[in-house]
């Protein structure tokens, strides 16, 4: 390998959280500082919440429901041709002939 060309590797590089966690890691750089880790994030605390707020299920519903009503509104209507009832076999075709 080149020399001089790879960064140093820290092998006991220090985590440091925003809630006062901290542990130790290997990487390029000696110190860490992180806002969220795994004691403090509410998806792993357990205080994780799913929100509906203003029903946006509901909403999304809504909005779907006025985008086919606006689709059915610029497709033309087709219109319906009678066409004469086309021979079911060939004795049949040969007599309208």
């Amino acid at each position: 390998m080149k020399k001089n060309v790879h960064p140093v590797y820290y092998e006991d590089t220090k985590v440091v959280c925003a809630c006062g966690n901290s542990f130790t890691t290997s990487s390029n750089k000696k110190l860490i500082q992180i806002e969220v880790c795994n004691k403090c994030h509410p998806f792993y605390t357990g205080k994780h919440r799913y929100l509906d707020v203003e029903g946006r299920v509901e909403m999304f519903k809504k909005k779907q429901e006025k985008a086919k009503e606006y689709l059915i509104k610029l497709t033309p209507k087709k219109k319906e041709k009678k066409e004469a009832p086309q021979p079911k076999t060939l004795r049949e075709l040969l007599e309208t002939m």
